[in-house]
């Protein structure tokens, strides 16, 4: 653990997700005809030749250049000796969305029992904050014309077309995940009030559309998003939350360097943990880079005087438990994810479990404490978060314990 944030002043991630996709996937939109490549080399001129063969779609620096390529191309490439030529990992959600409960026109409860227990009041009606803060959530687009998101939308872009590298304009949301994600952070209750609320009302959403219709999609496109949305909050003069429910088992070197770059340039970068259940050591990247807050999933159970973990929650490792220091695969704070209800995409509501509800609890929370903090730096939010959840300390769910856990983290922060 190299960093201390313990002072006051991080699949779509759900019952079944953790990948990256959500437009029509790379392969069924080109036939499995077309191989996304990561191109390296220490030869400037080999790279120079290749950027000028091949459409470069995302240039990295000296992580090298992505592109499409024929099949055809990409067995060529890997006979050329100065190229280093590798396929881009894919990202996803856990697993799909999973529904608890029935879609309605409006929703059975305004301030479901994630925002209760966030803002720690049983009988709350309508959440605020979160005034100037900009949330990019990175996952199947939204449904920005949602009647509880419509007034907060301030972005919508699409990362994920198979031969465009960014669509202003567009973030269709035909999966629903990324439209839940949402709600979860900034629903305001429709214009008529009548509708479902999130953590931070207040704040703008930036959809960024990472992910294809199936919930799955690649992590050059995700890296490239990530670092959009913190270059987008340099040259606005905004404050930004990036927020992802996404993720795989194992690290994707693109996407760590472009959280480290956000994180480096101001932006709080939020992750799930992963769905992969209570043994040690199965949280999943992003969430495990040690510039991400990894969230895990809170049930609406009491156990040993608190909430519980949930069992489909990923567990970080225990060997680092107790130190209150963050270093990579570490769980750093949990929220309710659980039969969380929120936005869907077909204008209505629906109720999912999983780490991906998790996060924009916390993501929404963020928002909320740094409009009313606006001085604080992203280090700083990051360790007011960390306060917040120690003086909350979770009991509940196997590996939790007293102090900083690897279940739970340090603890389920609350807005007040």
């Amino acid at each position: 653990m190299k960093k201390v944030f313990f002072t006051l002043t991080t699949t779509i991630l759900m019952m079944t997700l953790f990948a990256v996709s959500a437009f029509a996937s790379p392969e069924k939109e080109s036939g499995n005809d077309w191989v996304r490549v990561l191109i390296e080399s220490t030869s400037e001129q080999a790279k120079n030749q290749a950027k000028e063969k091949y459409d470069v779609r995302h240039d990295f620096g000296k992580q090298g250049f992505s592109t499409n390529v024929t099949k055809q191309q990409y067995e060529a490439l890997q006979k050329n000796k100065n190229l280093n030529v590798t396929k881009v990992d894919k990202v996803s959600l856990v697993n799909q969305p999973q529904a608890t409960g029935d879609r309605s026109s409006t929703p059975s409860d305004q301030t479901p029992w994630g925002m209760e227990a966030i803002y720690n009041d049983d009988s709350i009606t309508a959440t605020d904050g979160g005034d100037d803060i900009r949330v990019a959530v990175l996952d199947t687009g939204s449904k920005t014309d949602h009647v509880d998101l419509e007034g907060n939308v301030e972005q919508c872009k699409d990362f994920s077309r198979l031969f465009f590298s960014r669509v202003d304009g567009s973030c269709n949301d035909i999966n629903g995940h990324g439209t839940h994600v949402a709600g979860t952070v900034l629903a305001d209750g429709g214009a008529d009030g009548e509708g479902i609320y999130g953590v931070a009302p207040d704040a703008k959403l930036w959809a960024y559309k990472v992910l294809g219709d199936l919930g799955m999609g690649f992590s050059d496109d995700i890296a490239n998003a990530i670092r959009h949305a913190a270059d987008q909050g340099q040259e606005q003069g905004v404050k930004v939350v990036i927020s992802m429910s996404l993720g795989s088992s194992g690290e994707d070197g693109l996407i760590t360097e472009a959280v480290d770059y956000a994180y480096d340039n101001g932006a709080l970068v939020v992750a799930a943990a992963g769905n992969d259940g209570d043994g040690e050591d199965t949280i999943g990247y992003p969430g495990a880079v040690e510039n991400a807050i990894a969230v895990a999933a809170l049930e609406d159970v009491q156990e040993n005087g608190t909430y519980r973990v949930a069992d489909f929650s990923s567990r970080g490792n225990p060997a680092t438990a107790g130190d209150y220091v963050i270093q990579e695969r570490d769980v750093e704070l949990s929220a309710p994810g659980a039969a969380i209800a929120s936005t869907w995409n077909d204008g209505a509501y629906n109720t999912i479990s999983g780490t991906s509800m998790a996060t924009p609890h916390v993501s929404g929370l963020a928002a909320k404490i740094w409009a009313e903090n606006s001085g604080l730096s992203n280090t700083d939010l990051r360790a007011e978060l960390q306060s917040r959840a120690t003086a909350n300390d979770i009991l509940g769910g196997t590996g939790a314990a007293e102090g900083d856990d690897y279940a739970s983290g340090f603890g389920f922060p609350l807005a007040q």
